[in-house]
């Protein structure tokens, strides 16, 4: 077993409870580390052999562009459709952190983190 690690993805989103973060957007940063079997592509040095990086940022990027009011529900969401769509994912641990949230103060981010 190993890990494969994307950290710091940034997408411009529209996720949020109020309208305007609704209609305006922000700047959201991903985590994820998906654990896996490694072995077969440490010998191999075969990209089929293992979980391809540039597919999983794929999914996350795609789950990003559907509007939602929770990060919560985000963060499910793309746990699900890494698991339906990518091979051998024994664990994954997502954390979703919206850059400057409207809290009503100065807030660097706020953040969930889910395992699946």
């Amino acid at each position: 077993m190993g890990t494969i690690s994307l950290h710091d993805m940034e997408f411009f989103a529209h996720h949020g409870c109020f309208e305007e973060e609704q209609l305006i957007g922000t700047f959201f940063s991903i985590d994820i580390d998906i654990e896996t079997d490694l072995s077969k592509a440490a010998q191999s040095d075969n990209l089929d052999d293992t979980l391809n990086y540039q597919a999983v940022y794929n999914v996350v990027e795609r789950e990003m562009q559907i509007p939602s009011k929770l990060l919560e529900y985000v963060a499910q969401r793309i746990l699900n459709a890494l698991r339906k769509e990518c091979n051998n994912i024994e664990s994954a641990v997502i954390t979703i952190r919206k850059i400057n949230p409207a809290l009503g103060g100065k807030v660097g981010y706020s953040a969930v983190t889910m395992k699946l």
